[in-house]
């Protein structure tokens, strides 16, 4: 099948312009894309290219001075993991019959589901979201990728919704409402128990070799519960963008049903925090990473209670460790028990667990009223997440690694080379940037960069709802001349200022 995307990425491989640039991209740039290069260069250099896909290493440089935000700041570390994360990305672009997608191991060709939600995230914002609607398309238009999308729990309802707040395509979303909801029903028949929750196998969350878990067990689980009430949440509000009001008000039923049984059975009192019920009824009495991943979906209401959960963040006999967060906490006697380099999560660093910790931390900091986490927190945790990304004292991304040491397990070769199981970028413009995307034409950026950490930052070329956004933090304004503060920029004009790194909104023209 010849799709759309498939003539701009060729034409992006000959250094056709025009077929990527468009009206936004022709208006001049606050950022050169120029700064990419150093990067590039230096990443293309490190090793052999191990695997060549779509893109080849030779053509990364033009390929990502098309698709991509430029980012710059004075912390030259994160600026590099930014590039890193979005070459390494698009090592992953690969052609199949079903038009383009996006692998998870490079060493196989064929995609896998169990990281759909992070690749949705991170892709929305690449300025072809042909390359995007591809991939949406391998995995819904043909039954048997959409029976394999159901070998993993997935968020991928949600994970549309999110991109559409990006891109502002609603009439594509709308679209797909018949296949979402064909989608979450075939959930229902498969992993709905008769007390409305959902059960999932470890390994089926792609969480295998876990404390609470098992391969055969049917263990209510925080993971897909969250994920489930993101999806039906997400699906209420694609309806309503239909004007289906009778799928509107079923999916805001399920998820305020779902939001109502989670709070009641997977919260442990005792413990404080979100864990897994196995099928004998009890508590796995084991505090797990997921125990984070209701906050990414907002599930969790406002109390203090819940929010309390987050002290074990911070706490080294909890989850805080050298090289990041663990999966399970560090107290617990079964941690780092079941072996090792068997994709084990009962204590090691995962990047994909990271990733979800850390959207969730950005929602709690942004929408809950909780002095028990702070920004400090988030970048503390945001900082080692860059520093653990190395291997021989270069970038790299893989599987997963030893919290004391930082060693990847499994090695940097074969299948955990260039790993795409996580997010990066969008934890940079979402979090560290703190830009909220929106249905509306108000731009909202919450930053969660403290104050005083960097004197300067600046994104530019941000693809949103059909515009190029621009965001300038300059400090005392001898950086980019444009005056003090931090600025919002649609097409190249002033939308919004205000003088401190903290919220601040404006509207598109």
């Amino acid at each position: 099948m010849k799709l759309p995307s498939t003539t701009k990425v060729w034409l992006a491989l000959f250094g056709v312009v025009a077929a990527f640039g468009g009206e936004s991209r022709a208006r001049a740039a606050e950022l050169s894309p120029d700064l990419m290069a150093p990067h590039v260069a230096h990443f293309n250099a490190m090793e052999d290219e191990n695997v060549t896909n779509v893109i080849s290493n030779a053509s990364s440089l033009a390929w990502l001075q098309k698709e991509i935000p430029v980012f710059a700041c004075p912390d030259q570390e994160v600026e590099e993991m930014y590039y890193f994360r979005w070459w390494s990305f698009r090592k992953h672009l690969v052609q199949t019959t079903n038009g383009f997608a996006f692998t998870e191991f490079l060493t196989k060709a064929t995609p896998v589901s169990s990281a759909l939600g992070h690749q949705l995230a991170e892709g929305r914002w690449l300025h072809d979201q042909g390359l995007m609607d591809d991939y949406v398309h391998y995995w819904f238009q043909d039954a048997a990728h959409r029976q394999q999308m159901h070998r993993y729990s997935s968020w991928v309802a949600d994970a549309l919704y999110q991109r559409c707040l990006v891109t502002g395509d609603t009439n594509r979303l709308v679209a797909m409402l018949g296949d979402l909801t064909e989608d979450y029903r075939q959930w229902e028949q498969e992993h709905l128990t008769t007390n409305g929750l959902f059960w999932q196998f470890d390994v089926r969350d792609a969480m295998e070799e876990s404390i609470s878990g098992s391969r055969v067990n049917k263990n209510l689980r925080p993971s897909i519960n969250s994920y489930m009430y993101g999806n039906a949440r997400a699906i209420a509000n694609v309806a309503r963008l239909a004007g289906n009001k009778a799928v509107a008000r079923e999916f805001s039923r399920k998820a305020d049903r779902l939001k109502e049984l989670t709070v009641e059975n997977l919260w442990n009192t005792s413990a404080g925090f979100f864990e897994v019920r196995r099928d004998d009824g009890k508590f796995s009495e084991a505090r797990e990473e997921i125990g984070f991943i209701p906050w990414m979906f907002e599930l969790p209401g406002a109390r203090k209670k819940y929010t309390s959960a987050w002290r074990q963040l911070t706490d080294p006999a909890g989850f805080a460790a050298p090289f990041g967060i663990t999966t399970a906490e560090r107290r617990h006697p079964q941690f780092r028990t079941h072996g090792f380099g068997h994709c084990e999560w009962d204590g090691a660093v995962w990047p994909f667990a990271t990733s979800q910790t850390l959207t969730a931390l950005a929602n709690v900091l942004d929408d809950y009223d909780t002095s028990v986490v702070t920004q400090q927190d988030y970048w503390k945790v945001f900082l080692t997440y860059v520093r653990s990304q190395h291997a021989a004292g270069k970038p790299y991304i893989g599987e997963y690694l030893d919290e004391t040491t930082g060693q990847w397990i499994n090695g940097v070769n074969g299948r955990s080379r260039y790993y795409n199981h996580s997010t990066f970028a969008d934890l940079v413009m979402t979090g560290v940037i703190g830009l909220r995307p929106r249905l509306d034409n108000v731009v909202q950026i919450q930053p969660l960069l403290p104050p005083g950490t960097w004197s300067w930052f600046g994104v530019d070329g941000v693809n949103y709802h059909g515009h190029r956004l621009t965001i300038l933090w300059d400090a005392d304004g001898s950086h980019y001349g444009r005056g003090r503060g931090l600025a919002i920029l649609a097409d190249g004009k002033e939308i919004a200022r205000g003088a401190k790194l903290e919220k601040l909104s404006g509207k598109l023209p």
